[in-house]
């Protein structure tokens, strides 16, 4: 019912922060039970010796599951129609639970994936490994047309347009020339950098020198560069201002700068002044009471719960899936959602139950108050959709 005060394009405004009432809220559509899974907020292992259990992919999503197992026990809520949602790192958990709660007799009317990662091969950059830099050039093409780094006939489009051209040179010439990249001839070695340096707003020059090798951090620190800015990586609206211009990566994350000060202060306030809830224990912010290291419970390195949501949805047909992805989310790329989905080589008839929906904002797109509507009237609309027989 309540939301932090941030500048209308989703901007940092200046302490002391405020709150006011969220005209966009959920409330209106359903109940919602927000979870704290353990190391996060305020959840925390009974004992210190058993937190382990619980960091992990599969023990993450037994516990929340369990959460919720109880939960619709206790207050008699199994006939009630039930959706899950998470963003981020619980878009990894909500497509795993589907599964896991479809096998604990729970069925599930849909699902709300708000900047989607689930299978993290998608997002995770190393040497010889091609698909993330496929995956993330769409994204670099958006951001580059938001900080007008394009040609004047590139950003004369809308970013739709862009998005859609760079989706197709990603998939109809990149992919296929970074499979045999070292036997390119210097022609088209050329023309391939003249592409992709239109499209990202690189010089020709650097993309050459790179070897068609532009990680996320490369391209945070250099689109720019001659700015003496960096861009960012949750939203890539965002610039932030390093120690020197001369480095290789950013410093950090400046949309992460910008969300942490506000969203803790205003949390801290909420909680114990108009809920109520008085404790010195501190709130953690993204994972800060993660005690030891993620166990991906994978044998070959990449955890991928699109599997499990894949069995779900054949086992529970009517379930309906939504994915919001942000334009200028570059920690968990649009085209990356997309690329998931389509390799999950789904049954026509289970295809048809995923929708995406798209924002011109961040990783939190409703921090920007346009997209903080659409968010609001697209997951009402997937609701009342879900809902009929």
């Amino acid at each position: 019912p309540r939301r932090i005060k941030m500048l209308d394009n989703g901007m940092l405004p200046p302490p002391p922060y405020e709150m006011e009432d969220n005209q966009s809220t959920w409330l209106a559509d359903t109940d919602i039970v927000f979870i704290d899974p353990v190391g996060t907020g305020y959840s925390r292992a009974a004992k210190p010796e058993l937190a382990s259990k619980f960091f992990g992919v599969n023990g993450d999503i037994e516990s929340v599951g369990e959460f919720i197992r109880i939960y619709l026990g206790r207050n008699e809520r199994w006939m009630s129609p039930l959706f899950l949602v998470g963003e981020s790192y619980g878009t990894t958990r909500a497509s795993g639970l589907s599964n896991w709660l479809f096998e604990h007799g729970i069925a599930l009317n849909g699902i709300v994936l708000i900047s989607a990662v689930m299978n993290f091969q998608t997002i995770r950059f190393a040497n010889n490994k091609k698909l993330p830099l496929v995956l993330m050039l769409p994204s670099y093409a958006t951001t580059a047309w938001y900080h007008k780094r394009l040609s004047p006939v590139m950003q004369a489009r809308t970013v739709e347009q862009v998005a859609q051209e760079a989706r197709q040179f990603a998939a109809n010439e990149y992919m296929p020339a970074m499979l045999r990249i070292g036997d390119l001839s210097a022609a088209e070695q050329n023309a391939l950098a003249e592409k992709f340096s239109s499209l990202t707003g690189l010089s020709k020059d650097y993309v050459l020198r790179a070897n068609f090798r532009v990680d996320l951090d490369r391209y945070m620190k250099e689109l720019l560069r001659t700015e003496r800015r960096t861009a960012g990586r949750l939203d890539s609206r965002f610039t932030g201002i390093d120690r020197d211009a001369a480095g290789d990566g950013p410093d950090g994350d400046p949309s992460m700068s910008a969300i942490r000060p506000p969203y803790t202060a205003a949390f801290n306030q909420y909680v114990r002044t108009e809920l109520g809830y008085k404790t010195d224990t501190e709130y953690y912010i993204l994972g800060g009471g993660i005690t030891s290291p993620w166990n991906w419970n994978v044998s070959n390195g990449y955890a991928d719960t699109s599997i499990p949501m894949k069995d779900a949805m054949a086992k529970n047909p009517y379930m309906k899936i939504m994915i919001a992805c942000g334009y200028y989310d570059m920690a968990t790329p649009f085209y990356a959602a997309e690329y998931t989905v389509s390799a999950m080589n789904l049954d026509p008839s289970l295809k048809k139950n995923i929708t995406f929906d798209y924002y011109e904002a961040g990783h939190m797109m409703y921090i920007e108050k346009n997209s903080l509507k659409k968010l609001h009237d697209d997951a009402a609309g997937f609701i009342a959709n879900a809902m009929r027989k």
